[in-house]
């Protein structure tokens, strides 16, 4: 018998995949609103603890601030509040394998220690995979705290640092490195004539590679290594004579740091779930074609928009939340066999994107916004840092996870 079987046979479970921003906007969204007479919810996450993303590269960089107390929050008790106090369950495992059921029946969740985990309703918000310096470990919490230390060990160590990749973890990691060290060589190559992508107007763009080359901060585009060399981080596998890019420029740093874009976490699901670019194929709904009674989210999308912590808190998570809730009501109502097209309910709510918005840090004090709006508002330095760029949200993550440090 299964350790993880249904908390209730009687009830509906709900299994959602993914402690992040999203998993957890989601959790608190149905605490609310399910009866934990009637549903029960489960949450997984392939690590003990939050990894709250707009922190990390500075949690890397240097102890600035004291981040790893304040925002490592470990998942406990506390994670489930309102209607499901006392009454949810928190998996630390990471999902090997998803058996559908057939059409709405009930599937399971198959985890990496073997343990097959009842679902009726299975909500995926499993994220992004992140490039080394922000690829934490999954097995504890200890293995984090290890992984910042050794970051932060190797970027005190090198005295010329190369980041591949100019999109905005690569940005964003040279202000955070800028900040710590005021006088170290830090160069950032990236393949397009721009950083960050075509999504963004080159106006954007190009304020914010000004605002870095201000700092001091190398940045050479339409310019690129090879990958093999790129995924080469410690200082004993980087060539003496250095590297040579495409463009015929010599580099010799002694730390070369890949900072590339991300790729959706969604290699436990079969191909033909997925677009060709790994993404999960969804309904407006944010509902799995084949299968109604799942759910995707967050970076996992196959939506044409830019991918973001915010997006999926603030734009996805009230639609899928108001959407279990019918499903579960119309359940109710129409027999637990039935079948439910919340594409078909007037009451459904439906994604139809949002405008595209971000804010690039460049260390505590300064950074860049754009938000599509009117005519694209750009916004500076002040109004980024009061934004995110001093503190980074720190102060909100307790309202996610229910868990204050002490």
């Amino acid at each position: 018998m299964s350790l993880y079987k249904k908390l209730d046979n009687e009830k509906f479970t709900i299994v959602i995949v993914g402690g992040g921003a999203g998993g957890l906007s989601l959790l608190n969204k149905l605490s609310t609103t399910i009866n934990p007479d009637k549903q029960s919810v489960i949450l997984i996450d392939a690590r003990p603890t939050l990894m709250h993303l707009p922190s990390t590269l500075r949690l890397v960089a240097s102890d600035t601030d004291d981040l790893t107390k304040k925002t490592l929050h470990p998942y406990g008790d506390y994670t489930f509040r309102n209607k499901l106090a006392g009454k949810g369950m928190f998996i630390h495992a990471s999902v090997k394998e998803i058996k559908f059921g057939n059409v709405e029946k009930s599937g399971q969740v198959i985890l990496n220690n073997g343990e097959a985990l009842a679902y009726d309703i299975l909500v995926l918000a499993t994220g992004s995979t992140w490039p080394r310096p922000i690829a934490f470990p999954t097995e504890s919490t200890n293995a984090i705290v290890e992984h910042i230390q050794a970051r932060r060990a190797e970027f005190a160590a090198a005295t010329d640092i190369l980041l591949v990749g100019g999109g905005s973890v690569g940005i964003e990691l040279s202000g955070e490195l800028r900040d710590a060290f005021p006088s170290k060589p830090i160069t950032i190559i990236h393949r397009d004539i721009h950083l960050l992508n075509a999504a963004y107007p080159d106006k954007f763009r190009i304020a914010i590679q000004k605002q870095l080359e201000d700092r001091g901060i190398t940045v050479l585009t339409g310019d690129a290594i090879t990958a093999s060399d790129a995924s080469d981080v410690s200082t004993s596998q980087v060539p003496q004579d250095g590297f040579i890019t495409e463009q015929g420029k010599t580099l010799k740093p002694d730390l070369v740091v890949p900072t590339w874009g991300t790729r959706p976490n969604t290699s436990y699901l079969p191909s033909d779930f997925l677009s060709s670019s790994g993404h999960v194929k969804i309904l407006p709904t944010f509902q799995l074609p084949s299968h109604p009674n799942v759910f995707a989210f967050g970076d996992i999308i196959d939506w044409n928009e830019q991918k973001s912590a915010a997006k999926a808190a603030y734009f996805h998570a009230p639609k899928v939340a108001k959407n279990i809730l019918l499903y579960l009501n119309l359940r109710e109502k129409e027999g637990r066999s039935a079948s439910i097209d919340l594409l078909a309910s007037k009451q459904s709510a439906k994604y139809n994107g949002t405008i595209e918005m971000m804010v690039v840090t460049n260390g505590k004090a300064s950074g860049m916004g754009y938000f599509a709006i009117l005519w694209g508002i750009i916004v500076g330095g002040w109004i980024s840092s009061l934004l995110k760029s001093k503190n980074l949200m720190v102060s909100g993550i307790s309202g996610l996870t229910g868990y204050t440090p002490v």
